[in-house]
């Protein structure tokens, strides 16, 4: 146990010449600036009571390491985990095992408005980006299988990609044939 002026001359000495670094790393992986102040409180508080059992030979590391795990903690409790967190505590090292369930609910989400997407397209289209996207055939391969030119998959693969990323972007989904017949005669005359 590490008596009171210890802890003192520890925390004054190495802690808080971190809190423009631990500032920056709260600011980092929490998008609520109101909360930063507390959280940095709240990370103080768990260091000091953590160091009051023996003091740390690596304050920094050790310090960090109460900060990502509060933020963690935090962020479960408030069962509301942003996509920009989640990339921003795997940057921190986090281990995804503790985001596990919030990945999965959202890739379900993910895989549902795809697979919703395809079904938009046109059959030709949407059976040419299921061969080429999720079975992994080649342009020539798909083409054998079709029974149609390269041109025609390549085509087909373009019209149909875009039109996936539209839909999954919050767009129509609708193929735009127009569009690439245009950017063709473009290309000729250029």
């Amino acid at each position: 146990m590490v008596n009171d002026a210890t802890l003192r001359d520890w925390f004054c000495g190495e802690v808080l010449p971190l809190e423009p670094s631990l500032t920056s790393f709260i600011r980092r992986n929490w998008r609520e600036e109101a909360d930063v102040a507390d959280l940095r409180q709240d990370i103080y508080e768990r260091a000091l009571a953590g160091a009051r059992e023996g003091l740390p030979q690596h304050t920094g590391a050790f310090v960090f390491t109460v900060a990502r795990n509060h933020l963690i903690n935090c962020a479960k409790r408030a069962q509301i985990v942003s996509f920009q967190l989640v990339a921003d505590l795997e940057e921190a090292g986090v281990p995804m095992d503790a985001l596990a369930p919030e990945r999965q609910l959202q890739a379900r989400d993910e895989l549902r408005r795809a697979q919703a997407g395809l079904d938009r397209l046109p059959p030709r289209c949407r059976e040419v980006v299921r061969l080429r996207k999720l079975e992994g055939l080649s342009t020539r391969e798909v083409s054998d299988r079709l029974g149609v030119g390269i041109d025609t998959v390549e085509k087909q693969m373009t019209l149909g990609m875009r039109a996936l990323a539209d839909f999954m972007l919050g767009g129509t989904g609708k193929v735009d044939r127009a569009s690439l017949a245009e950017r063709s005669s473009r290309k000729r005359g250029a």
